[in-house]
């Protein structure tokens, strides 16, 4: 025989209870999901640092590679650096007071000359008509002063005819001389003993006055004008020393020094020129180019150290295979080394052309 179910009435209140009771469940499943999550973005927080650290710890346990120098002394020189050329220290420029055609050229360049040497020879036919005729009217001129001196003596003739016979014949001996020099300026002279720098005329062309015919130089009074930028100009100081070099001759120092400095510049080279005069007078060709260097300061005990190591007024020192940046004082700029005045010390160590990214106190080690 089968049991028979039997139904059990509802007791008031049993359905509210059991969702209630459905709602605390859930809502129970539900914190403990948002703990989860809490609990793993916590952890996420806390891991990624750490992880951070400890690759930045990986990296900076390496070692950087660099190259060392020891700071040393020795002589340190300043130097302003220019290009330029040899010409005459006083150059004499040969043109003509007359115009008048060139019929005969007496030199050419490179020649030595004397002063008072004929060069050229201008079209003199003209003149030399011109000082017979002075010279004829300087003779009757002279005949008639006799004449009228003798008058006058024998009393027949009045003092004012013998002074106007005087006259005359003082202005055409006067003319006549004129004539002549006018004939002699149509043979072209040398002003000054020297050599022919340069020659612009040839037989057929027109004189005139004011036109260069050749410019003279004396071989044995040169000078040296450079072509200096005007960023240097500020060190530049008359009577600073000099060397002068030249590709032809690699072993051959000439010395010098800044005689002067011109007071206006060329705006299209920024530069200025300065005059050097030789110390000594060697036999060099006009136009030459030559290197100059002007020695504006120089130090025989420096402390120095490669130009490579210094960045800003700064140098990195290696201690205890660590690197360490320290500021310096800087001197003489040369073109290897730096004068360092202040900061440093006889035998430090300095890294040369320290790698970017370079921290106070980053491990490194020597390279080699």
């Amino acid at each position: 025989m089968q049991p028979q179910l039997k139904s059990v009435p509802d007791e008031p209140g049993s359905k509210d209870r059991i969702a209630e009771a459905l709602a605390d469940v859930r809502a129970i499943a539900g914190g403990r999901q948002r703990h989860r999550r809490r609990l793993w973005r916590w952890a996420t927080a806390l891991v990624l640092p750490i992880a951070a650290t400890g690759i930045w710890l990986g990296w900076n346990s390496q070692p950087v590679t660099v190259s060392l120098a020891t700071a040393h002394v020795g002589p340190a020189t300043m130097l302003i650096y220019a290009t330029g050329f040899v010409e005459a220290a006083h150059p004499v420029s040969v043109s003509t007071r007359l115009t008048a055609p060139v019929v005969r050229v007496l030199v050419d360049e490179g020649d030595r000359v004397s002063r008072g040497q004929a060069l050229a020879l201008l079209e003199a036919d003209q003149q030399r008509a011109l000082l017979d005729q002075a010279h004829a009217t300087a003779l009757r001129a002279s005949s008639d002063e006799q004449r009228a001196l003798s008058l006058f003596a024998q009393g027949w003739s009045t003092r004012a005819n013998r002074d106007a016979a005087t006259a005359a014949s003082q202005a055409a001996n006067a003319a006549e001389r004129s004539a002549r020099a006018a004939l002699d300026q149509l043979v072209i002279r040398a002003g000054a003993a020297g050599i022919v720098l340069k020659r612009d005329v040839e037989p057929g062309d027109l004189a005139v006055p004011g036109a260069t015919l050749f410019e003279l130089g004396d071989p044995h009074r040169l000078r040296v004008t450079a072509t200096v930028d005007e960023r240097d100009l500020p060190r530049l100081r008359v009577g600073q020393a000099a060397l002068l070099t030249n590709e032809a001759w690699p072993n051959r120092i000439l010395h010098g020094h800044v005689r002067q400095i011109t007071p206006s510049g060329d705006p299209t080279q920024r530069a200025f020129r300065a005059r050097l005069a030789l110390d000594d007078v060697p036999e060099l060709p006009f136009g030459m180019t030559l290197e100059v260097n002007i020695i504006t300061s120089h130090e025989d005990r420096a402390l120095l150290v490669p130009v490579e190591a210094v960045d800003r007024n700064r140098v990195w020192i290696m201690r205890n295979g660590r690197a360490y940046s320290r500021p310096v004082r800087i001197g003489i700029i040369g073109v290897r080394n730096i004068e360092v005045v202040q900061g440093l010390t006889q035998g430090q160590q300095v890294i040369v052309s320290p790698p970017a990214g370079l921290r106070d106190g980053q491990r490194v080690k020597v390279r080699g």
